[in-house]
């Protein structure tokens, strides 16, 4: 689907815009906003370039560089520390071979950190796309990795 498709589904009101650059960013094969998707919206909603800038920079939900397939969210909240979230995020660096910020060669993969992902009663906790995992431990996360290339 082309950006002025997604882009017209929503009324053109400022305060459409979140939801905008999440239907644009969900639409792209790559999970990103691109600077044509950013630049459209703007004239949509008649603002400046720069206001959809800042926002789309501000959330980390947003990327405005190209990511994988299967983004991985762990959490690095205090509680996940605590409970050796940096174990598990060693984990899925070693088990996918790149460092959190980086997307996997073919394309599959990008491996973030989020500070919350609101799961701390079950920490620790990562999210691949919109789908949250908890109580990870290395077996576990071997297993859901499997599961995902598998796919």
């Amino acid at each position: 689907m082309k950006n002025q498709e997604i882009i017209k589904k929503f009324a053109p009101k400022q305060h459409n815009l979140l939801e905008i650059l999440h239907a644009l960013q969900d639409n792209h094969p790559q999970n990103y906003l691109t600077e044509d998707a950013l630049e459209e919206t703007a004239r949509f909603l008649n603002i400046t370039k720069s206001a959809v800038y800042g926002v789309a920079g501000y959330y980390t939900m947003f990327s405005l560089k190209p990511r994988g397939r299967y983004i991985i969210r762990v959490c690095v909240s205090p509680v996940c520390e605590i409970l050796k979230v940096n174990e598990v995020l060693a984990h899925l660096e070693s088990e996918l071979g790149l460092s959190a910020g980086e997307t996997t060669p073919c394309g599959r993969f990008t491996l973030e950190v989020s500070e919350c992902l609101g799961q701390c009663q079950e920490a620790p906790s990562m999210m691949i796309n919109q789908k949250v995992y908890n109580n990870l431990s290395k077996q576990k996360i071997s297993k859901i990795l499997n599961s995902y290339r598998a796919k």
